[in-house]
């Protein structure tokens, strides 16, 4: 039977005698939940945490685009379709996506994150010709007016060629490397970075009556199979950055389980990334049908995963985000500087 641990991440500070730091940021854990199918979680100590496991825990992230993980970091949003979710229309010409990300910039992003292909529930595949349309020009003329790191969000090795080569630095796949069968070797080839998502089939159907064993450790051991098979095609782990994927292909009960556990994911020993803002499940809780209206409760889907470790969150509403971030981050530390 396979055993799991989820550290109970902690940011009070002195940490006590004992705590083991988790993945070299400001959060420690002196017990962890032990996981296993077919049984509930069971508190143990964190030094009854198989050594393997602590080694992933407990080990510092490496820099990925010569971003450090010692705090989280923040990948805004930047849509060039006309059919996203949230925000479909507003920025798909050149001029208004690089005024849109300069404005992201300025308030502190990390990373910026543009997709030409909606992935929303129930969307279609976009071709790759109009994908491509999309984004190159976006992304040219973003390398020519800031340093901020890009990445492409495509599932296509033939639109990550054009975005790499245009300027971006990481490729976002939401298929988890299971859509094009090139692309991780485009990525390997290329030495890039990569984000592996996990959903449960393709936009156009995955919202239709999904079902897991247990979407927890379902989401955990298709997360580690796609890491073991990119570290085989030569993409090392420090290079990958995991994402549970909320709201793809799972319902309101498997977003919340998730994210209540989203600790469970430092034991793949990779950066992890959240990206929930404005999905219809903070709709669903907070009664509010609009998604450009869903700020406040992102807001508190992105602190309540950052008290968990989560290293990146994915957030349309940067300024508010980095706003929130830098007040949790002092309170965090009980000063600042």
């Amino acid at each position: 039977m396979t055993d799991y641990f989820r550290p109970l991440v902690n940011y009070l500070r002195p940490a006590p005698k004992g705590a083991l730091p988790l993945a070299g940021g400001q959060g420690w854990f002196t017990h962890a939940m032990h996981h296993q199918r077919g049984s509930d979680p069971v508190m143990i100590l964190a030094s009854e945490v198989p050594a393997d496991w602590q080694q992933r825990l407990t080990a510092p992230r490496a820099p990925i685009m010569d971003l450090s993980f010692d705090q989280p970091r923040v990948m805004g949003i930047l849509n060039v379709t006309p059919d996203s979710f949230s925000d479909g229309g507003s920025h798909n010409t050149a001029t208004r996506a690089v005024s849109h990300a300069q404005r992201m910039v300025d308030h502190g992003v990390d990373i910026i994150d543009i997709g030409g292909e909606s992935t929303r529930p129930g969307a279609q595949t976009v071709p790759i010709e109009a994908e491509i349309a999309r984004i190159e020009p976006v992304i040219q003329a973003l390398r020519h007016s800031i340093t901020c790191p890009i990445s492409i969000d495509t599932r296509k090795s033939a639109v990550a060629q054009v975005a790499v080569g245009s300027g971006a630095n990481l490729v976002n796949d939401i298929s988890g490397f299971t859509f094009d069968p090139l692309l991780a070797r485009y990525c390997a080839d290329n030495d890039l970075p990569v984000c592996i998502m996990h959903a449960r089939g393709d936009p156009a159907t995955m919202h239709i009556d999904p079902h897991y064993d247990n979407v927890l450790l379902d989401v955990y051991d298709f997360l580690e199979a796609q890491v073991a098979k990119l570290e085989e095609q030569g993409i090392p782990r420090e290079k990958v950055i995991v994402d549970p994927g909320i709201g793809f292909g799972k319902d309101i009960g498997h977003n919340l389980t998730l994210l209540h556990n989203v600790s469970l994911f430092h034991g793949l020993g990779c950066a992890v990334l959240v990206g929930a803002s404005r999905k219809g499940f903070i709709g669903r809780i907070s009664k509010t049908e609009t998604a450009s209206e869903r700020m406040p409760g992102s807001l508190a889907v992105a602190l309540a995963v950052i008290a968990q470790g989560v290293q990146i969150v994915r957030v349309h509403d940067v300024v508010e985000t980095t706003q929130a971030l830098s007040l949790w981050h002092a309170i965090s530390k009980g000063e600042h500087s």
